[in-house]
């Protein structure tokens, strides 16, 4: 299956991580072929940062890793699915546990799970 991803024109598929218990979606990021690759060798996620132009394993920084349980690819086979096991207290690098803390309007739905200034030491 890996062979037939349909990557966009910078080589990139789009990937939503999704908590393998609960359901809730944790993040969204991109992956290329390599960072898929890794994910699926190392049985942890692996993405392309597309504004620092590097690969990166989540948590690599705050420590909160996220190991894969499955990969789900769409039926056009240009999204992934990764249903995982989020540990520490969440994905997002703002201090939540989702990147989907605002609703449409601006206002925070969830609460923060952890200080990011103390986990990527910005102070």
């Amino acid at each position: 299956m890996l062979s037939e991803i349909k990557y966009d024109d910078k080589g990139l598929v789009p990937a939503i991580v999704q908590d393998a218990d609960t359901g809730e979606i944790l993040m969204l990021a991109y992956m290329n072929e390599t960072s898929l690759k890794k994910s699926v060798e190392t049985g942890y996620t692996y993405f392309w940062s597309r504004s620092r132009q590097k690969y990166w394993k989540k948590g690599e920084s705050s420590g909160h890793v996220q190991e894969i349980k499955e990969i789900l690819v769409d039926c056009d086979a240009d999204t992934i699915l990764v249903k995982a096991i989020q540990h520490g207290p969440g994905a997002c690098h703002t201090g939540f546990r989702s990147c989907f803390y605002r609703n449409i309007d601006g206002l925070e739905v969830s609460k923060k799970a952890f200080s990011e200034e103390d986990v990527y030491d910005k102070k």
